[in-house]
């Protein structure tokens, strides 16, 4: 039961933190945007470590411990990290590009939401031309797709986070930390344009919330439908599907480290801004796993 209150928090924390985002791009003097390369260079370091330190390896074993050869465990991890990989990039298609979560904005988009000197646009307003009215539902369109679009993707991390919380939890709360870190460039994407749209900072702020809730409703589903099965909900999965369940969750995390995290992390950066993260973030967790496995 502990365990599985602590994969629910975990995954819980990594979801809102989009809304940290929209509280950086309405409240902070300036956004730092090589700090947040670094940020999310770091989190492609962890997963990518944990993913081919820990997951695969640690999938292959509980796959022999469930009865399969070495050669065979060998194989169901690999169809089953391929599987991950081919599960969330199927996931990846259905978003339209346009509405790409993981886009930038420039320093200037931001400008307005901070300057105390600049008066909130009022929400309704009576003699709005055609052009402006018609820009703003272009923007409250961009912003609604784009939190459809990051919910549409944070379903699969929900599901990696609770399923390694939930087994491991001093993976977890790595990975949690790793999730978190990502998505408070998410956050930002979603609040900007609809808060341009509307005028409201609390709307802006509460879609970025809600964005990032896909994540434990992912976890809450997954719970349900393994409860469902097991006929209890604090159950104990075969060490068989567990070793299926950390290989697919490693390759899930591979293919977002390398699609979403890196790709975003240069386009904040400079220089090696990126790598410095990436590295960084293997250190975090590569000492981490010596000193909290022993």
């Amino acid at each position: 039961m502990e365990n599985l209150l602590i994969a629910f928090v975990l995954t819980l924390i990594a979801g809102l933190s989009t809304g940290i985002g929209a509280v950086l791009a309405f409240f902070t003097k300036r956004t730092n945007f090589r700090l947040l390369s670094v940020c999310t260079g770091l989190s492609a370091g962890v997963m990518l470590y944990v993913s081919f330190m820990e997951l695969l390896p640690s999938g292959i074993h509980e796959l022999i411990e469930g009865g399969a050869g070495e050669r065979p465990a060998s194989l169901w991890a690999l169809l089953a990290f391929f599987g991950g990989i081919l599960l969330i990039f199927l996931i990846d298609r259905l978003v339209p590009e346009a509405e790409n979560p993981h886009e930038t904005h420039a320093q200037a988009e931001y400008a307005e939401l901070r300057d105390a000197n600049v008066e909130t646009p009022p929400e309704a307003q009576h003699h709005v031309d055609e052009t402006q009215r018609h820009q703003k539902n272009k923007l409250f369109r961009m912003g609604v797709f784009t939190a459809l679009a990051i919910i549409i993707h944070n379903f699969p991390e929900g599901l990696a986070t609770f399923l390694t919380a939930f087994e491991k939890p001093h993976l977890g709360l790595a990975i949690a930390l790793a999730v978190a870190l990502h998505n408070i460039p998410e956050g930002i994407s979603v609040s900007v344009p609809i808060y341009y749209a509307t005028g409201s900072r609390m709307k802006a702020f509460m879609w970025s919330c809600l964005s990032g809730l896909a994540e434990p409703i992912g976890a809450f589903v997954l719970w349900a439908v393994l409860a469902l099965i097991y006929q209890n909900p604090v159950f104990t999965p075969p060490l068989f599907l567990l070793g299926l369940t950390s290989s697919a969750v490693a390759g899930i995390m591979v293919f977002i480290s390398l699609d979403e995290l890196l790709p975003t992390s240069r386009a904040y950066g400079k220089g090696h801004d990126s790598l410095y993260g990436l590295v960084a973030g293997m250190a975090i967790m590569a000492l981490s796993l010596v000193f909290l496995t022993v």
